[in-house]
C-alpha cells in the first residue's frame, strides 16, 4: 500500500514540492534508509523519493510513517 501511495506522489506534478515539504526531523527519520539504499542517488527532481519508493518494503517503520504522512498533505 505504501508503495502505491509513494508511486502516486512521485507521478504527481508536485514531486519537488513534496520533497521540500519534509522537515529536518522527517528527513532524519529516513537518513539511515537513504544511506543504506540510495546513497549513490543525486538529490533533486524527486530522485531520492523515487529511490526510497522502490525500496519501500525494506524501509524502517519510522521512514515509512514519515513518507506516508508527508504524502497525505
Amino acid at each position: 500500500m505504501l508503495r502505491i501511495m509513494l508511486t502516486a506522489a512521485l507521478l504527481s506534478a508536485s514531486n519537488a514540492a513534496f520533497a521540500q515539504q519534509l522537515t529536518a526531523a522527517q528527513r532524519d527519520a529516513c537518513m539511515g534508509d537513504y544511506r543504506k539504499y540510495c546513497k549513490d542517488v543525486t538529490p533533486g527532481g524527486g530522485r531520492i523519493i523515487a529511490c526510497l519508493a522502490k525500496e519501500s518494503d525494506k524501509l524502517t517503520p519510522a521512514c515509512k510513517k514519515v513518507l506516508g504522512e508527508a504524502e497525505k498533505k
